[in-house]
């Protein structure tokens, strides 16, 4: 089976809108209903874990636009 690749710009692309996003979610959600810190905080660990996953399972393959000097193979 083969699997699906993004490339280091796009991953860093995609992960920068997710956070982006999920945090605006967050914080409209969180003005209009009364949520706990707690239920922030499980909140943002899930969206987190959301990316974790992904980059593990090698989807996204985050460059961190070129910051960090890649490891040669």
């Amino acid at each position: 089976m083969k699997r699906i690749r993004i490339n280091a710009l796009t991953s860093d692309i995609i992960i920068s809108i997710y956070v982006i996003v999920t945090l605006y979610f967050r914080f409209k959600l969180e003005s209009k209903t009364a949520t706990s810190p707690f239920e922030s905080v499980v909140m943002g660990v899930c969206f987190v874990v959301i990316i974790w996953a992904l980059i593990k399972l090698k989807v996204l393959n985050p460059n961190w636009f070129g910051l960090f000097k890649s490891k040669k193979s």
